[in-house]
């Protein structure tokens, strides 16, 4: 069986650290693997539809800047199919069907459309194309195949409920044969990637809560959120011991530091252990440790702001990017429709042996 991966983002603003340290650093290191035979990332503008439908114009505008945050942390057109989702109308035809082996209550259920129905106030009033995401996101899976999807743990009922509509659909429509494909759920390595804080110390980094670094900030943009960012409340004095944990600029250094950045930028330390022993002990202030992650970050941030300036001028040639990346990944998308179709025995015009069939019942009346 080939190696598939499928994954992507909505296209509700420009791309952060929180994105890149919890998936888009992972898909550029599995692209340049060599392990996969195909590589489907999808800017997934019908999604963000479900809860932005009075706002096009916000996914409109969008599309072009997840595109140049994608080309500019490294991701390959030549390695993976980069498309847009409503581009490929068979995901929504398979999403009809689909919707047939789901229950509401099983909908309902689901930890992950209960989290996001409370964060969005949807509860008295829930869109039903929000409240049925779950079921597309299975028809974008199964469409490519995909054999492993690259989710934070908060996804891993998403997954579960792909799987469950995969086993459902092969076992009532299947007649022994494995139509659509399990996925596996791709969690990242380190912890703290999962999940990064926002700058203000909140448990999530959001577009909506402005706590956000962005991929394509300037460098005193970026010096202007590390300088401003939440640390131990307590921590009044130099002098004060100080809590590492709940600490945004700490949670930040775990995520980014090395051992080589101290020797780089701060060689008195050898490694992030020994900084974080003497802040704890008092005596280290918030400015000094706060340099070292601008220093960091810029450092992370300057390849990708120079390969993000170069696509910047061809704006078309990003969006021809996007055009074949669509048409092949339309194609992929109908070889699947077409087996699904079939499978349910509603490939009437496709289906000569049928057509033959109903002749002869006819002739012999």
């Amino acid at each position: 069986m080939s190696k598939v991966i499928l994954t992507g983002d909505r296209p509700t603003g420009r791309l952060h650290l929180g994105h890149y340290v919890g998936s888009l650093k992972r898909r550029v290191e599995l692209q340049n693997s060599g392990e996969f035979d195909k590589i489907f990332i999808m800017i997934a503008d019908a999604q963000a539809l479900t809860d932005n439908f009075d706002n096009p114009d916000k996914i409109r505008d969008n599309i072009i800047e997840v595109a140049l945050d994608y080309l500019s942390v490294g991701l390959d057109p030549e390695k993976a199919n980069l498309f847009i989702q409503s581009y490929v109308t068979e995901l929504t035809e398979l999403t009809f069907y689909y919707m047939n082996l789901v229950t509401v209550s099983r909908l309902e259920r689901n930890p992950t459309v209960k989290s996001e129905i409370q964060m969005r106030n949807f509860e008295t009033s829930i869109p039903v194309g929000f409240f049925t995401y779950p079921i597309s996101q299975a028809s974008d899976i199964t469409a490519f195949k995909a054999t492993v999807v690259p989710v934070g743990e908060d996804q891993l009922p998403m997954i579960e409920q792909t799987r469950e509509i995969v086993r459902k659909f092969n076992a009532t429509y299947g007649n022994g044969e494995e139509i659509l494909v399990e996925p596996k759920a791709l969690i990242p390595e380190n912890s703290i990637c999962s999940r990064l804080p926002g700058t203000d110390g909140k448990a999530k980094m959001s577009k909506s809560l402005g706590n956000c670094i962005y991929l394509s900030d300037d460098a005193e943009t970026v010096r202007q959120k590390v300088m401003s960012m939440y640390t131990d409340p307590d921590h009044i004095k130099v002098t004060d011991p100080g809590k590492v944990e709940g600490n945004a600029v700490f949670t930040y250094l775990d995520a980014f530091a090395t051992d080589e950045s101290f020797a780089e930028f701060l060689p008195e330390y050898k490694n992030l252990d020994e900084l974080k022993d003497h802040y704890r002990r008092g005596g280290l202030g918030d400015v000094k440790v706060k340099k070292l992650l601008l220093n960091v970050i810029n450092k992370e941030l300057e390849p990708i702001r120079a390969r993000r300036a170069e696509y910047e001028k061809d704006i078309p040639g990003v969006y021809e990017i996007l055009k074949k990346g669509s048409e092949a990944a339309q194609k992929e998308a109908a070889a699947t429709l077409a087996a699904v179709k079939a499978a349910m025995k509603i490939n009437y015009f496709e289906d000569s042996a049928l057509i033959q069939g109903q002749q002869e019942r006819f002739n012999n009346k």
